[in-house]
């Protein structure tokens, strides 16, 4: 978990925009997310294809899209 810590940056400042993609980084649902487009973007390039458009996906477990709700 992101700690309160981590919302400063070195100086000790504040950094919502690092403390917040760390945080985002943490979520499971982001892991998998980003293991599925790896396998879509091998698969595509093994296949002699490559990808044109965004691609959009639904996470059936959380009813996320794209990896974002």
């Amino acid at each position: 978990m992101v700690n309160d810590d981590m919302r400063k940056n070195s100086e000790g400042y504040s950094d919502p925009t690092v403390y917040n993609a760390l945080k985002n980084i943490e979520k499971d649902g982001d892991e998998r997310f980003h293991k599925l487009l790896d396998a879509i973007f091998t698969i595509c390039e093994l296949s002699g294809f490559h990808i044109e458009e965004r691609i959009i996906v639904k996470d059936k477990k959380t009813v996320e899209f794209g990896g974002k709700k």
